[in-house]
């Protein structure tokens, strides 16, 4: 499983810890992933996905879990919510 959210993209990056004496060591910055049940008003069923915390806020901040998959980018979502939000259009369209 690879440390890669969901639904944004963000993923491990790397860089250094500079020291007070300028002494630079190499790590790596792990996004903050979260394992979630999150609620289709659409689909009407919960969809189970590993989301960083700020996504989660996003999420929250767009009214749910549809109202984002709506504004996302194909680009950065996964192949799982790629699917989602295809689903989500598809009911959206055959309802009105």
């Amino acid at each position: 499983m690879s440390r890669r959210c969901e639904l944004t993209g963000k993923a491990v990056q790397t860089g250094n810890l500079v020291s007070h004496s300028n002494h630079k060591t190499r790590t790596r910055f792990l996004p903050n992933l979260c394992n979630v049940t999150l609620i289709s008003d659409v689909l009407q069923r919960k969809v189970r996905l590993r989301v960083t915390a700020a996504a989660l806020r996003s999420v929250e901040h767009r009214g749910g879990l549809d109202a984002f998959l709506v504004k996302a980018s194909d680009e950065d979502l996964s192949k799982d919510a790629l699917a989602i939000k295809r689903a989500i259009a598809k009911k959206e369209a055959a309802a009105g």
